[in-house]
């Protein structure tokens, strides 16, 4: 029996995937059961949803107990998470407060980041989380720091570009080696038990203050396409918005839009996938009900034409558009 949901459980679903915090998620889905009409065919959506809720305010229970943890375990909002890496005055703090909507302390002398500073990018349709740590030298803070970095989808590296960056570069990497995160470079068979590798992004900041084009050029010859490094000058602005396009590429994830037959789709709420997502996992995104009953789906965008149908192995490109069939 079909569900034949109403359009108010549609813009409730729409809320829902808009919300960022717990409570908000819980009120959507709340409103859309509330909505849904109670016959056979939305039996299995509603017990979906009902399990959703209870797993969401069990989030919220054990969020409440360890509320008084550390500054160091910070939830992921938005499309990604990205931390910010560097060593003292490598301008850090100018860089988050360019990009976001953060307002850190900025001082010439070192160590004017203590805490954690977590601020929004902007990225067209989506944000992403900018979190600032104080600097990687900071010993005090070693353990707490290494654990947030290994939970994050990548770091942003700043390299003072005005100084000796090679050398910075290498003292980087080997202080994030230290608490077992690794770069691209390492090979899978040589990271120990417990390590991690990591996606990043090399900035080398301060480029109005240098000849830096040199740097850049040693750097890329040193470390070909393993490493990225993007220059960039926080008081100038000069390599923003390449800067802001490297961060999406860095943390490998598309966006993806829905619509329903005969409809316009919904180009305000892209759905967040992981860099080579299929159709099924789009459908597992929406609901479980979805992939279990997908049978195939037409796509604008990356397909060969307009409305193509395709099946559920069909890998999806930043940009597509969805019409999901059932």
């Amino acid at each position: 029996m079909p569900a034949n949901l109403p359009p108010q459980y549609f813009e409730a679903e729409k809320e829902y995937k808009n919300a960022k915090s717990i409570p908000e998620k819980i009120a959507a889905l709340e409103a859309m059961l509330a909505i849904m009409p109670h016959h056979k065919g939305t039996d299995k959506l509603r017990a979906g949803l009902t399990r959703k809720i209870a797993q969401l305010r069990a989030q919220e229970e054990t969020k409440r107990k360890t509320r008084k943890g550390s500054l160091f375990s910070i939830d992921k909002q938005g499309a990604a998470q990205v931390i910010l890496v560097g060593l003292p005055n490598s301008g850090k703090s100018s860089i988050i407060s360019k990009l976001t909507n953060a307002t850190p302390e900025i001082a010439d002398y070192p160590y004017t980041t203590s805490v954690p500073v977590i601020g929004m990018m902007e990225y067209e349709d989506i944000q992403i989380q900018l979190i600032d740590l104080p600097p990687i030298e900071d010993e005090v803070r070693r353990l707490p720091f290494y654990n947030l970095l290994r939970t994050a989808d990548a770091l942003l590296v700043i390299v003072d570009a005005s100084q000796d960056p090679e050398i910075d570069v290498q003292l980087i990497l080997d202080c994030l080696e230290d608490g077992k995160v690794f770069s691209p470079m390492k090979r899978d068979e040589d990271i120990p038990v417990g390590g991690v590798k990591k996606k990043m992004l090399f900035v080398l900041n301060k480029m109005d203050m240098t000849e830096g084009e040199d740097h850049v050029a040693v750097l890329r010859k040193k470390y070909g396409d393993v490493l990225k490094f993007v220059p960039f000058s926080a008081r100038t602005l000069v390599g923003r918005e390449e800067l802001k396009n490297s961060i999406f590429d860095v943390v490998e994830i598309i966006r993806v839009y829905t619509k329903v037959p005969g409809k316009k789709p919904d180009m305000k709420a892209p759905f967040v996938l992981q860099r080579g997502s299929t159709v099924l996992d789009l459908a597992r995104e929406i609901h479980h009900d979805f992939a279990e009953n997908l049978r195939y789906a037409r796509i604008w965008g990356s397909a060969k034409f307009d409305g193509q149908t395709v099946q559920k192995d069909y890998v999806l490109q930043d940009g597509d558009v969805v019409e999901i069939h059932i």
